[in-house]
């Protein structure tokens, strides 16, 4: 028996088949377009830092940039030069020392975790040794931060250093905004329409793509986070952790979506919860669980 809620998909026309395709690549090629000329996702600046030139590396202290809300996140690089033939390879790991400190707007310096922290590191050098992350802060919450790096283990002979700032480009930041915005009101809008259109007729007369539909495009609306304007107006990581969170549950429920669809060409009788859904939800919530928890712990603790 076939669904009473009509389906406008097995309605079109080639005109409006043909009319669907053109706004699509459209929209593509401008996406495409403000990738290629829209500003840059990441900006970079040299650290000013002095290094002693003492047998014994002392730590070092890097003073990074103004910043703001729009940053979003500070990466620390590190690339080293070795006094050495440049035809050597290395490959050896190492324990570093790092402290964070912010400073707020009126020059006093704040404690973020009053700890200096331990963490290894490889350095892998092929005639130039391959750049090492020292630190990555997830969120802001100061205006700058100074950040205090031990290299003592380091049994080799350094000539020189070169730490680089890394952060999202602001202007990246507010053009980002303007598209998530936007798609979040287009988001509404169709998903305003769809249920508009459906309003006639019973959920039992809806089809399997409708009822999925019903479910995707609110975690859409969700993907494109509505709340995402917070992580600039509020100093919390919870901004952050939201966003990891939408986004995963709308990827695993699109995954589960087209693992449904697939093999329910195979699958024509009757779909039962037990051994029909369940190992799909059961292999999909594992690898929701594992993104969303990688996904909050990157941005809680930063590295």
């Amino acid at each position: 028996m076939e669904p009473l809620a009509p389906m406008r998909l097995y309605t079109l026309s080639k005109r409006h088949f043909v009319l669907v395709f053109v706004v699509f690549f459209i929209c593509f090629g401008l996406t495409i377009f403000v990738g290629i000329r829209g500003p840059k996702v990441i900006q970079t600046s040299a650290a000013n830092f002095s290094l002693n030139n003492s047998k014994k590396l002392k730590p070092i202290q890097i003073l990074s940039n103004p910043l703001s809300t729009y940053n979003q996140q500070l990466w620390l690089t590190c690339v080293v030069e070795l006094d050495q033939s440049k035809e050597t390879s290395i490959k050896t790991s190492f324990p570093m020392t790092v402290k964070v400190d912010g400073v707020a707007q009126d020059g006093t310096t704040m404690y973020i975790h009053n700890k200096v922290h331990n963490r290894t590191r490889t350095l892998t050098c092929a005639g130039k040794c391959a750049e090492i992350i020292v630190a990555h802060l997830g969120y802001l919450n100061y205006t700058q931060y100074t950040v205090i790096v031990g290299f003592e283990h380091l049994k080799l002979p350094i000539k020189g250093m070169n730490f680089t700032w890394k952060t999202y480009n602001p202007a990246f930041s507010r053009l980002e905004i303007w598209f998530r915005f936007f798609f979040v009101v287009l988001t509404f809008i169709v998903t305003c329409l769809f249920a508009h259109s459906l309003r006639k007729f019973s959920m039992r007369d809806w089809g399997i793509e409708q009822k999925w539909m019903s479910v995707l495009l609110p975690l859409l609306l969700l993907y494109n986070d509505p709340f995402f304007p917070l992580s600039f107006l509020v100093n919390s990581w919870l901004p952050g952790m939201l966003d990891d969170l939408f986004q995963s549950m709308f990827l695993c429920a699109l995954l589960l979506f087209w693992l449904c669809v697939y093999h329910g060409i195979r699958v024509q009788g009757e779909r039962k919860c037990l051994t029909f859904y369940l190992p799909k939800f059961f292999i999909v919530g594992l690898l929701w669980l594992a993104s969303v928890t990688l996904g909050i712990w990157q941005t809680r603790i930063g590295g």
